[in-house]
């Protein structure tokens, strides 16, 4: 578990990098294509690392705004609320995370946060609604299982990193389409067309690099330590059959956010969870693992 936790900070650092570097060359071209000389780098490298830094510390509130969620209070999630409480005993955490509700009638449920000070469980009213007592304790001790094991801070880093990138990429090429039929004398446009193009091209590929950089490992990882802090697999094993074969579709879910939860929340990709680039393996094959632990 230590040896985890100390990968997943240096990914973090990783990808906190990795997104410096692109975003530097992004605005990079777009101010040379402009002409604006040396000037260029220097309003680059402050862009990116300004974006990054916020990005950090930012991130779950990002998150939450992306997933309409709602602080959790004692009189209408009272039990989740004296779960959570619990299973702070067995988990070890020095740190209570704080409890978000999403309205949506999909049941699933994520972590997310820099660290396990500032770290949140979110679950949607679905999870709170079809699921027992001893279901739920074994989704919310996964998601606690994530948090301890410093899941969240790469997971919450490469989820708004990566949405920025995207965003900025989409809005390039838009910008730089638009200024091509206003002006198809102006020479920058050839430049901004191309660099557009190219970033239309790799911004997904890059974002499927990241979502593989949170490995698949993790899950089963979090499944296993769920498991110390209940003793009992029978819940989490029912849990994700429940989670597994519920039709519902999570609205606020998207390719982005999709690998934060414990299952994935696109139904129409939950029957490509074998394939290579899927952000969760098989439930089966979790099911699996989780029995032989017994």
């Amino acid at each position: 578990m230590y040896e985890d936790i100390k990968n997943n900070k240096m990914k973090s650092g990783v990808v906190v990098f990795g997104f410096i570097l692109m975003v530097t060359l992004i605005i990079y071209f777009i101010c040379m294509a402009f002409d604006l000389g040396v000037f260029s780098v220097y309003f680059a490298l402050t862009f990116s690392i300004i974006s990054a830094y916020a990005s950090y510390y930012n991130s779950d509130k990002i998150i939450l705004s992306m997933s309409k969620a709602r602080p959790a209070t004692h009189e209408e999630d009272q039990k989740i609320v004296n779960i959570l409480d619990t299973l702070m005993i067995s988990s070890g955490l020095e740190h209570k995370p704080k409890l978000y509700v999403v309205e949506d009638s999909q049941p699933n449920a994520f972590a997310t946060g820099r660290d396990p000070e500032h770290s949140v469980i979110c679950v949607t009213t679905g999870l709170l609604e079809k699921l027992n007592y001893y279901e739920l304790e074994g989704v919310i001790a996964h998601e606690m299982s994530h948090i301890k094991n410093y899941d969240i801070r790469l997971s919450a880093v490469v989820t708004v990193m990566l949405g920025l990138i995207v965003m900025l990429s989409d809005m390039f090429s838009r910008w730089a389409f638009r200024s091509s039929k206003k002006d198809s004398d102006n020479k920058a446009n050839g430049i901004l067309m191309i660099v557009g193009f190219v970033l239309l091209i790799f911004a997904p590929i890059f974002g499927k690099l990241m979502q593989l950089a949170i490995s698949r490992r993790r899950e089963y990882l979090a499944d296993a330590t769920a498991i110390e802090f209940t003793r009992n697999p029978d819940g989490l094993i029912s849990a994700l059959s429940k989670l597994d074969s519920d039709p519902d579709e999570l609205e606020v879910a998207n390719s982005s956010t999709a690998h934060m939860y414990i299952v994935c929340p696109l139904k129409n990709k939950k029957k490509k969870s074998s394939s290579l680039f899927s952000t969760h393996p098989p439930i089966a094959d979790r099911i699996e693992a989780i029995r032989n632990l017994k």
